[in-house]
């Protein structure tokens, strides 16, 4: 097994990395996503304790929520590493490569590490016929344990009471909204999605969340019931901030004093802190005020704080690259929540666009979400992640986009690489072109825009 010494072998491990290279066990790996995902933790623990039981080896911290989680995971993590912590992040989906799933200290696994930690789980897994979510996050955790990580922060996949990542005994839970999502699983209802991801919430963890309005009232009564301080944005946290366009934010996060013996240090005064981040709209400015808080209520000093969020990137997320004398942005904006956020920066850093790139998930509500982007450009091409077999098609999105009451300058193309071009034949230089929805799709783009050969294993989650 490779230890601590191999974390720094590759910037971009995976990325570009030959595909005619044999990773049998990833091969496994990604083959079991089609088996769906599975609502219980009684595997994954008896596969992690199979394993050494890894979890038990480090602090953990829990970050669930609709959207966002991934942003506040990262900046956190970040916070965590400049403060001298060493540090796990386990988010998913990856964008370009499966190591990303995996950093520690910031660095991705490697395909190799990837593998033989994949042939170390499988015959467990295969025995007690865990799922891809269960094993990948198995696999996350026992990098995280052989690299010696003291703190790891997990993104909640989906939900929360359910969710793999769940069997961690966290020291701090941060849920960040909640919104209308996976609703055949979690609920059609923000109370029901609310409900379930208050399962990741601990007697007597503290509990930071940007949620409101009933998904707050339920997060509320499971704090209540189970004895865990929470702390909500707009009531005992406050975050102002001002946009510095695609140069990103600048914030200032504030808090009130709380009394009571059980009051965490940081808390026990009024105070503030003054931050910048590379992170562009306005929808980022809580995940930044959670993250950032998250990080003093574990003990990470202001200065280090500060020092994380001005460098914290995260791809695909209104990410904007220049391309053949455009300017192309990514954003996975994969449901409804998160196509308004984006078309809330779009508007207010470019006015209309020239064209956008769109592909969504088929089990999201696609009239909900292309409903949220009409009238953003003035040409709109649909098209398919070719590695995604959960993509809708792009005559079913322009069917939904014509019922959404999308403009009629609207097309369907059969793949990604056909859509981009077509999209430069349709812009002009120094103009703006969205590629948006699945993260699969932006995944792909950004291995066109490199010029890289990606990762060839389907993507279901």
């Amino acid at each position: 097994m490779n230890g601590p010494d191999r974390l720094g072998a590759s910037a971009e491990p995976g990325v570009g990395e030959s595909p005619e290279v044999p990773f049998p066990n990833l091969e496994w790996l990604f083959g079991l996503q089609r088996f769906g995902i599975r609502t219980s933790l009684d595997t994954v623990r008896a596969l992690l304790e199979r394993l050494g039981s890894p979890h038990t080896q480090l602090d953990a911290v829990l970050v669930g929520g609709t959207n966002g989680k991934g942003s506040v995971a990262r900046l956190l993590a970040a916070c965590l590493k400049v403060a001298g912590v060493r540090t796990g992040l386990f988010t998913s989906p990856h964008l370009r490569s499966v190591g990303e799933r995996a950093l520690v200290n910031g660095v991705p696994a490697t395909r190799a590490e990837m593998e033989s930690l994949a042939a170390e789980v499988r015959a467990d897994a295969e025995e007690l016929q865990a799922t891809f979510f269960e094993v990948i996050t198995a696999v996350s955790l026992l990098r995280f344990a052989r690299a010696e990580v003291r703190t790891a922060v997990l993104e909640v996949g989906m939900g929360g009471r359910l969710d793999a990542t769940n069997v961690a005994d966290p020291r701090l839970c941060i849920i960040t909204g909640v919104a209308l999502d996976h609703t055949a699983i979690l609920g059609g209802t923000v109370p029901e999605i609310a409900a379930e991801k208050a399962g990741i919430v601990r007697p007597g963890v503290p509990l930071l969340t940007a949620a409101t309005g009933p998904a707050l009232q339920v997060l509320e009564e499971r704090a209540r019931a189970s004895g865990a301080p929470l702390f909500a944005l707009g009531r005992h946290l406050h975050v102002a901030h001002t946009s510095r366009g695609w140069n990103g934010l600048e914030l200032t996060l504030s808090w009130e004093a709380v009394d009571g013996p059980h009051a965490p240090l940081v808390l026990r005064q009024r105070g503030s802190l003054e931050l910048s981040s590379p992170l562009v709209g306005q929808h980022q400015a809580a995940n930044v005020g959670l993250a950032a808080f998250g990080a003093l209520l574990l003990g990470v000093e202001e200065d280090a704080v500060r020092g994380a969020v001005a460098t914290t990137r995260w791809p695909g997320r209104l990410e904007r690259r220049r391309h053949r004398e455009r300017y192309v942005v990514l954003d996975g904006a994969h449901n409804q929540d998160a196509a308004a956020a984006l078309a809330t920066a779009v508007r207010q850093l470019e006015g209309q666009i020239a064209v956008m790139v769109l592909g969504v998930s088929a089990d999201k509500d696609l009239r909900a979400v292309l409903g949220e982007l009409v009238g953003l450009s003035r040409h709109v091409i649909f098209t398919a992640a070719v590695k995604s077999p959960r993509s809708a098609t792009g005559a079913a999105l322009l069917e939904a986009w014509q019922d959404a009451g999308g403009q009629p300058e609207a097309e369907a193309v059969g793949t990604p690489a056909a859509a981009l071009e077509r999209a430069l034949e349709l812009s002009g230089p120094g103009e703006t072109l969205v590629v948006a929805g699945s993260l699969f799709l932006v995944a792909e783009v950004s291995d066109l825009l490199d010029g890289v050969e990606g990762e060839h294993y389907s993507r279901w989650q």
